[in-house]
């Protein structure tokens, strides 16, 4: 059979899909397609371009030099011939390997599964194809890329504030670090590093990203849609055959021999931590997040957070899998050490992995944990949680073990949920953790020789803006007890031991905090001892604001967002958030740069050759 004949049979795509990167792809009913490769010079040079030809990686994509991913072009149903070529040669000799062709209901795929490209410099997609409606085209343009830093890192911390915006990292300086003369006392351990950035956020599908697709950027250096990580949409339903793109768990692994790992205070199996590992569509599919940790071929070495629901059986009280698969134990058959809590975690050792699950989904948060641990209906039961800084420690002394570096990603993931709750107070008192857990990486770097490259950014912002204090001394409460300008003076938040935490969140004259993009609520600017929704919906299933926020003095805010779309909560922001780094590579962030672009900074500094396989 020659290549063409090969190229013209039916290859069904569940076949496909189990090639890319170890991932199981479920069965898909296909017909076998009338569509012929044909070489470029058999189509004619006056095809139109169209729409109706999808390229995946889509134009403008960025390749690290043997970064693998999935090629695929979706055509039209009623193609009749297609050319593939790359730099005016077939695809399937640039890639060394046949394309599957599968007809679906609405398209017909051309696919390469597994595949990079070996040099550098630029690469022209370009897509000719015959169809009933006439000649159409389709390109697209790639850029391959390997880049040696001036001092190489032995190890990568990428620290994530989930939706830190430049704002909420504001409120933290002013609770923490507080102010004198109209001068910061001083600024935030993150904002003491030298080098600094400024990120944009968007995916290919929409301005305003959410945490899967903007850690999908980090992790890949490619772009992605709202819900996706390491992967490109494609036009099927099933998630979990889409396109994939090679992340950087996977090529340092394959490449370096380097070890990784994942903490946050969200769930494990959430975006930011799921996003180093996960290739799939929808976000949600948390399931299977859980359980391909392990069926990776080189599993993370150290998973610590919230969200043990998805890995206890479903028949144990407060699991959400679907079946009654162990994972934890699933976990402890590969030598895996289990943490149940804090005390739990101190007592694993650094020989060996560490999987701790520490709440059932989110972690608490440090406001609750550590100046409200008597509130039950907040702690639910988990009264022994570690911190951010605990955990970070922790997965380093089992990281630094590989001679040959480590990578870790460390997220503050709950910045982000207390300001979709409106709760700036409990998001600036975990934004403090974050930055005092980000000043023990800057010693432990600093007493290795500095040879760990530090990467301190938010995922997304948060539309929100300080526009002076709140005082009810005077009597007024409300929307009239906000100080603008002259009238605004200075909070009063105090430190009187010196941890770095205010004593009191709700001192007597505190920040007034706005929202650009929230539903109806009630607000009276106060702390709320115990955390509730801005809103809810109604009986009509309209937002309406929460009545359990309404306490004395609250007013009634009319919000900017459809009370139809089901939004109770403050939403993500397009703003641009602020990178801060140090060590070496860290020269590479500067000026205004896009997201994608710190997945390529990080394998600048680590000297990461990406044509060469270990695995193999």
């Amino acid at each position: 059979m020659n290549g063409k004949q090969h190229l013209r049979k039916m290859v069904f795509f569940a076949l496909a899909g189990a090639l890319a990167f170890g991932l199981s792809t479920p069965a898909v009913q296909a017909v076998a397609p009338a569509v012929s490769v044909v070489s470029q010079a058999n189509l004619p040079a006056t095809a139109v371009t169209s729409n109706a030809i999808k390229v995946m990686p889509i134009n403008q994509a960025k390749f690290w030099q043997g970064q693998r991913f999935d090629f695929e072009v979706e055509l039209p149903l009623t193609t009749t011939e297609v050319a593939v070529t790359i730099n005016g040669e077939d695809a399937t000799k640039v890639f060394k390997q046949d394309a599957t062709i599968t007809q679906y209901a609405d398209h017909i795929s051309y696919r390469i599964n597994d595949v990079s490209f070996k040099d550098t410099g630029d690469k022209r997609v370009n897509v000719v194809a015959n169809t009933a409606q006439g000649a159409i085209r389709k390109m697209a343009n790639y850029k391959v890329v390997n880049e040696k830093a001036q001092k190489k890192a032995k190890n990568v911390i990428l620290f994530v504030g989930d939706g830190m915006s430049m704002q909420a990292k504001e409120v933290a300086r002013i609770l923490s670090k507080g102010m004198s003369d109209g001068k910061f006392n001083d600024v935030l351990a993150m904002e003491k590093m030298p080098h600094m950035a400024l990120i944009t956020t968007s995916g290919y599908d929409s301005i305003v990203t959410d945490s899967a697709n903007s850690a999908s950027a980090y992790n890949t250096g490619n772009k992605s849609v709202v819900n996706a990580m390491g992967v490109y949409e494609n036009s099927t339903p099933d998630p979990m055959d889409d396109p994939k793109v090679e992340n950087i768990s996977e090529i340092i692994s394959r490449a370096k021999d380097m070890s990784y790992g994942m903490v946050t205070t969200a769930a494990v199996t959430d975006a930011t931590p799921a996003a180093v590992t996960a290739h799939t569509r929808r976000r949600g599919e948390q399931n299977f997040i859980a359980m391909d940790f392990l069926n990776r071929k080189n599993p993370p070495a150290v998973v610590l957070g919230g969200g043990s629901q998805f890995f206890l059986p479903l028949e144990t009280p407060g699991s959400k899998r679907k079946d009654n698969v162990n994972v934890i134990q699933e976990f402890k058959n590969k030598g895996y050490q289990f943490a149940g809590n804090k005390t739990e975690l101190a007592q694993t050792t650094a020989d060996k992995p560490i999987l701790g699950l520490f709440t059932l989904n989110t972690m608490n948060v440090y406001m609750d944990r550590e100046f409200l641990p008597e509130n039950p209906s907040v702690l639910k039961g988990f009264n022994d949680q570690p911190g951010l800084l605990d955990m970070t420690k922790k997965a380093v002394d089992v990281l630094e073990k590989n001679p040959n570096g480590f990578f870790l990603m460390s997220e503050a993931g709950s910045i982000d949920k207390q300001l979709h709750t409106m709760d700036w107070q409990r998001a600036a008192y975990d934004a403090i953790e974050f930055d005092q857990t980000i000043q023990w990486a800057q010693e432990y770097s600093k007493a290795h020789g500095d040879n760990t490259l530090i990467i301190v950014v938010a995922d997304h912002a948060h539309g929100i803006s300080i526009t002076g204090t709140y005082s009810e001394q005077d009597g007024k409460v409300g929307r009239e007890a906000v100080r603008v300008y002259g009238d605004a003076g200075w909070p009063t938040f105090i430190d009187a031991n010196r941890d770095g935490f205010p004593d009191n969140p709700d001192a007597d004259v505190t920040l007034a905090v706005q929202y650009a993009n929230a539903p109806d609520h009630y607000e009276n600017y106060r702390f709320q001892n115990e955390p509730t929704s801005p809103a809810t919906a109604g009986k009509d299933g309209l937002v309406i604001a929460n009545p359990k926020r309404a306490p004395q003095g609250a007013r009634l805010v009319q919000g900017n967002l459809p009370t139809t779309t089901g939004e109770t909560s403050e939403i993500h922001s397009a703003d641009d958030v602020v990178l801060m780094a140090q060590g070496p590579g860290s020269e590479y962030f500067h000026g205004v740069m896009d997201n994608t672009e710190v997945f390529f900074g990080i394998l600048r500094a680590l000297g990461v050759d990406g044509n060469k396989d270990n695995n193999k």
